[in-house]
């Protein structure tokens, strides 16, 4: 049995909120490292994360379209800057959740990812049979092999 890191493309509205939550796990741990992060409660965390899940979801890609010049110019660097700036929207929506500035900001969202692609590892980690179909025939009939001709 093969274990394979899969990509996390979570589908449809619970694959949605189990992101949400996770992502919600990862700014609770990640406020409570950084300094210039705050938070009010847990409530507020759990709407951070919310938040944060959505601009990630809809604002992001428009972001990522519209600089894709500097991105390619800078090697894909510029998508750190992106993740700054919806981490400083993110405390600009969210009442009782603050971020100092840009660079605490950024640092943040570098902690945000790694954290959160932690937290989502179990998820992204499948248990697939070993691959099989070498050994025998692609036929649905096993008794003729691929050479054999058939009257």
């Amino acid at each position: 049995m093969k274990i394979v890191i899969g990509d996390s493309n979570h589908r449809g509205f619970w694959g949605f909120v189990a992101q949400t939550i996770v992502l919600t796990l990862a700014v609770i741990i990640a406020a409570k490292l950084m300094p210039g992060v705050s938070m009010n409660n847990v409530w507020t965390a759990l709407l951070t994360g919310l938040v944060i899940a959505l601009l990630n979801r809809f604002l992001r890609p428009v972001l990522i379209f519209l600089t894709l010049p500097f991105t390619a110019i800078t090697l894909g660097l510029f998508l750190f800057v992106i993740n700054a700036v919806i981490i400083l929207l993110a405390g600009a929506i969210v009442p009782g959740f603050t971020v100092e500035g840009f660079g605490t900001a950024l640092l943040f969202s570098l902690l945000l990812t790694l954290l959160n692609f932690l937290l989502d590892l179990p998820n992204r980690i499948k248990k697939q049979p070993d691959d099989q179909s070498l050994n025998h025939p692609s036929d649905d009939n096993d008794q003729y092999t691929p050479y054999e001709e058939v009257e």
